[in-house]
């Protein structure tokens, strides 16, 4: 469980604001001793482990972005403090699927996309797909409306196969952080 206390390290610094956090090649490595762990010990996850909001604190990007981005997203990167992305998960009551919520805050501009989500024990796995979209500007309300189908990719969405939609395979569900590898192959972590 060594792993555990980097990754608390990398959270406590972005949300806490604290100086030192541990290196990102550290971290990396410690998320992939948490996924090789979780591939062993097998847990099972609920719905409402994950219920709540959750700020990224480190990527290290898809196996294509990596490709792209060479060293700079090989290691992994910290987002920066002055960046906030945070997930937000929304569960119907009794039954494993809901809302994802995903925000993007730089300064005064908020972009939020939203859309259905559903859990998929005992891998797991969360399936989203973002649906609406609002983008404001301070409390000015810029653009608010339907994406990518919308209501058609809403009532689809149950009905669908897991590997045709965008996802999040969780290995490591704490009180104050989650970190899942994504489908593109690239590794998250997030703190609250």
């Amino acid at each position: 469980m060594n792993y555990l206390l980097s990754l608390q390290e990398a959270v406590t610094w972005i949300l806490k604001k604290r100086e030192e956090k541990p290196p990102a090649d550290k971290l990396v490595i410690a998320l992939v001793a948490a996924e090789k762990s979780s591939r062993q010990t097998k847990p099972t996850y609920t719905p409402q482990q994950l219920e709540g909001t959750w700020r990224l604190c480190f990527i290290t990007g898809t196996k294509q972005a990596q490709n792209r981005a060479g060293v700079v997203l090989r290691s992994g990167r910290y987002l920066p403090r002055w960046a906030t992305i945070e997930l937000t998960y929304h569960l119907d009551n009794l039954s494993q699927s809901g809302t994802l919520e995903n925000a993007i805050k730089l300064g005064a501009l908020n972009l939020i996309l939203t859309g259905p989500a559903k859990f998929l024990p005992p891998k797991n796995i969360l399936a989203f797909d973002f649906t609406q979209i609002s983008i404001t500007l301070g409390n000015l309300r810029l653009y608010q409306g339907k994406i990518r189908g919308g209501k058609e990719s809403e009532a689809k969405f149950y009905e669908e196969k897991v590997k045709k939609q965008a996802f999040f395979t969780y290995f490591l569900i704490e009180d104050n952080l989650i970190a899942a590898r994504g489908r593109g192959g690239g590794l998250a972590l997030w703190g609250r």
